[in-house]
């Protein structure tokens, strides 16, 4: 799984997600890509079943890009657990996404492999997303 070796800071406030991307949110590297329609949260378990699942379908053929990294520390206290005793601990690592940012590229694939695969990842995420092509 994908996580920061290290962080200036330990936990982070939560924050909100506003606009569009501004950058990457255009194919850079591969012939098709996902990109999302929607904002919100990767956690980095997201994308590595995403990753999977490419991989798999294409039989480890070609060549896969992953333009997010998950960076944001989240907390999460356990269930059944009374309010306050501070923040608790880091639970996982997640990627901030806006809407129109490019998620995953691949490219030395046919035309019909990499589409299916794509569209097999973005059923494992959380996020509306389309298939896009240069």
């Amino acid at each position: 799984m994908l996580l920061p070796k290290k962080t200036k800071f330990r936990k982070r406030f939560r924050g909100g997600i506003k606009g569009r991307a501004w950058r990457g949110g255009e194919l850079s590297f591969g012939e098709y890509g996902l990109k999302a329609l929607a904002k919100g949260d990767v956690s980095s378990r997201q994308i590595e079943a995403a990753r999977k699942v490419i991989r798999g379908y294409t039989e480890r053929g070609g060549k896969l890009w992953i333009r997010i990294f998950p960076d944001k520390p989240v907390s999460k206290k356990p269930a059944e657990i009374r309010m306050g005793g501070g923040k608790s601990a880091v639970d996982h690592y997640a990627a901030e996404v806006k809407i129109g940012r490019i998620i995953f590229e691949i490219s030395g694939v046919p035309a019909h492999l990499s589409l299916e695969a794509l569209r097999l990842a973005a059923a494992k995420l959380p996020l509306a997303t389309k298939i896009v092509k240069r």
